[in-house]
């Protein structure tokens, strides 16, 4: 595979086979930061730029071995599906998933540090992490789901029947974008605090089964929240964008 090293994270996310998954399992941001050339995402990763070459490689080898795995596991296949398809899949999929484990997670956290934030205080902080982003993203996905994908998927109906877009009440599309992305980038701070004060949630000895499932969903919640701002930034954001940018110079 011929990769160029000046190819940004998000480029090869939407390209690449696999790559997402690769990304995740090294620690480079293709959501927020993938903007970046690839290159300099593996340095500020310490990690070396012939290491994740290879990783891709391998990736890209096993996805034509395993054709048959559903796309949407990694995000794949979103860039010519209908809009309104996307939006659904990001609402059922990862909407329903946040909401559901942030009521699971809730208790399961007052539960751990009330047996264990005495000898580990960095619990409590990372309580309040979880809690911040719980609450930024029950407001950016209610945002969502009220005024801007609903708009998204009319002015995707007014395009196929060749009627005219309703005029926004944002005036374009580009400005809940910008506040969206703005949001995601919040989000994915409190994401590197809440790993970084959980020492990548590597368990301590004296650890009971609810810290580690405490642990493991962080994790899980981690990655799905990954995919999900990948899915808006890479894909429906910038084909929204493109889709009002045509409509409007359109004779």
């Amino acid at each position: 595979m011929n990769i160029d090293a000046m190819k940004t994270v998000r480029e090869m996310a939407l390209n690449i086979p696999g790559a997402t998954r690769v990304f995740e399992q090294l620690g480079i941001d293709y959501c927020c930061g993938g903007n970046k050339p690839l290159e300099q995402a593996c340095g500020e990763a310490n990690l070396q730029f012939q290491q994740v070459i290879d990783a891709l490689e391998s990736a890209t080898a096993a996805q034509g071995q395993a054709r048959d795995r559903p796309a949407v596991l990694e995000g794949e296949g979103w860039q010519n599906e209908a809009l309104a398809d996307l939006v659904a899949h990001i609402e059922n999929r990862h909407h329903k998933y946040v909401k559901a484990e942030v009521a699971r997670l809730q208790p399961l956290f007052q539960k751990v540090c009330g047996a264990h934030a005495m000898k580990h205080p960095e619990l409590l902080e990372l309580q309040s992490a979880f809690h911040a982003l719980a609450q930024e993203l029950t407001m950016h996905m209610m945002k969502e789901e009220m005024v801007f994908f609903p708009y998204i998927v009319r002015m995707e109906e007014a395009v196929i029947a060749g009627e005219p877009i309703l005029p926004a009440p944002f005036v374009t599309v580009s400005n809940p974008v910008a506040i969206m992305i703005h949001e995601h980038d919040s989000a994915g701070n409190l994401l590197r605090a809440m790993r970084q004060v959980s020492n990548g949630y590597q368990l301590p000895e004296d650890a009971c089964m609810s810290y580690g499932a405490l642990y493991s969903a962080l994790a899980e919640f981690e990655r799905d929240l990954h995919q999900h701002v990948h899915l808006e930034n890479n894909i429906l954001f910038p084909r929204a964008i493109q889709m009002e940018r045509e409509k409007q110079w359109q004779p």
